[in-house]
């Protein structure tokens, strides 16, 4: 007896051991990725800072805060980021409480009627118990678990915040855009009431015999040709409202935004140097966080496949009364070690580290895409907004020369030394540069906010945890 005791002893530290040796490292370093020292397109501006508040309000729009704070309450997708928050932090309990000690009581109670040798007899049974179990994690495979469950929630906190900096984005993208839509109507009015008063000209010197019918028909043309222009940007004006609304989470309607029909000159927002975006954008530490929990799970992984221990115990009584249930003789208890080492599984467990490993390399390669994605996206809004300058400035150069041309074909045609074709250009031509022109103004407009979105910021911070603290999110009070 004794010699076999010593035998599944001997067997059980040798295991020990050699399981000992071969538990999961963890890649604690960050990976290496080298970053260049400046984007080509620019952008690094000395003297200058990312605002640490909004950088919506660098614009100085009242009204565009406004809505913001709306879609901040109200946008129904970070009301989903925030539920699916909530759930990755129920799983990290969950996953946690694993590590403490399980502890459940357990009664049963009865009556039994059986024969005996003096006849049949109704006896009663209780019994109540309370049984412990605790698993020692030597292997760290529940820490691991639980580690890994940790980061996923912190993962899911970062993406609330790439939520935020994406619809705080495309909400100010579409009010702009209101904007300029509102701009371009304003504009297609003034050019119908010029186009209109042109036509009433030349239709009274057609009348008069000293222009031919052409004229008045390519002045109707010219005014048409406006004309049919305005019912797409009322209706563009009209998208872009409602898309609004959706996004603050209201039914479409045509009040929000304002009446603004101005153009500003947006806030240089400086993108800094490479390394800075690696701080600053929560969808790159997402990914790292992300790449971390896989670690730890194939750690877990790795532990499955070593002995598990569990400490088993219980205590309780059995009587057939009552009153008696505790009192001694009565009381039982039973305290075990149960020790389980898988031997023959078909290589499943095998099977599943190789997989926890396949899935790391899997997310380090995913977090590598998100750091190059995230620096293509600061060097294409960098190259989008010194392509809008200068498209600008080229339109403004234009524009002046439309001016002229225009006021010299209109002088010239009044004193009857051409014919109405150089009007009718020069008019195009002048309407079509003042069109451009607040395209482009927006379109630098939509850079710069662009360029907000992609260098990220810290300004997230403090909203979710006031959201979370106040538990505005909760589902049941969400407004309509």
């Amino acid at each position: 007896m004794n010699d076999t005791f010593l035998k599944i002893s001997a067997y059980l530290l040798i295991t020990l051991i050699v399981s000992g040796c071969s538990v999961h490292r963890l890649r604690k370093e960050e990976p290496v990725i080298k970053l260049p020292d400046t984007f080509s397109a620019g952008g690094a501006e000395e003297g200058l800072s990312f605002p640490a508040t909004g950088w919506w309000e660098s614009f100085g729009d009242s009204r565009l805060n406004a809505l913001m704070e709306d879609a901040f309450l109200q946008n129904l997708d970070i009301a989903r980021a925030y539920e699916r928050l909530r759930q990755a932090q129920a799983v990290m309990r969950s996953t946690a409480s694993s590590r403490s000690p399980h502890v459940s009581l357990e009664g049963q109670a009865g009556r039994v009627r059986q024969q005996g040798m003096f006849g049949a007899a109704t006896t009663g049974s209780y019994r109540l118990s309370a049984a412990a179990g605790y698993e020692i994690d030597l292997w760290h495979k529940l820490k691991s678990q639980t580690e890994a469950a940790r980061l996923d929630a912190l993962a899911s906190e970062e993406d609330i915040k790439t939520l935020f900096i994406s619809i705080s984005a495309r909400i100010a993208d579409l009010y702009y855009l209101a904007v300029e839509q509102r701009a371009q109507i304003e504009l297609s009015d003034r050019s119908i009431a010029s186009f209109q008063d042109t036509l009433e000209r030349v239709e009274r010197r057609y009348r008069e015999g000293l222009v031919p019918a052409i004229d008045v028909y390519q002045s109707r043309q010219n005014l048409a040709a406006v004309r049919a222009q305005r019912p797409v940007y009322e209706s563009n004006l009209a998208v872009a409202l409602n898309a609004l609304s959706v996004l603050t989470g209201r039914f479409p309607g045509r009040e929000l935004a304002g009446n603004s029909a101005e153009l500003p000159e947006p806030p240089a927002f400086p993108s800094g140097i490479p390394s800075q975006v690696l701080t600053r954008r929560p969808d790159v530490r997402s990914a790292l966080l992300r790449l971390r929990a896989s670690d730890w799970r194939a750690g877990a992984a790795v532990a499955g496949r070593f002995p598990s221990f569990n400490i088993i115990g219980s205590y309780g009584g059995a009587s057939e009364r009552v009153k008696t249930l505790l009192d001694s003789p009565n009381i039982f208890w039973n305290l075990l070690l149960d020790i389980a080492h898988p031997l023959l599984d078909g290589g499943r467990l095998k099977a599943e580290a190789e997989r926890a490993e396949a899935v790391f390399r899997e997310q380090l390669f995913s977090y590598h895409q998100t750091v190059l994605t995230s620096f293509k996206e600061v060097e294409d809004a960098l190259a989008g907004i010194n392509a809008a300058e200068t498209r600008l400035s080229v339109l403004d150069a234009g524009l002046i020369a439309a001016s002229g041309a225009l006021r010299l074909s209109l002088d010239r045609y009044a004193q009857g030394l051409t014919d109405y074709l150089p009007v009718l250009t020069a008019q195009q031509r002048y309407y079509e540069s003042e069109s451009s022109i607040i395209a482009a103004r927006r379109q630098r407009i939509s850079a710069a906010i662009q360029l907000a979105r992609v260098l990220g910021a810290e300004w997230t911070d403090g909203i979710i945890e006031q959201t979370l603290t106040s538990g505005r999110r909760e589902g049941d009070t969400h407004e309509q």
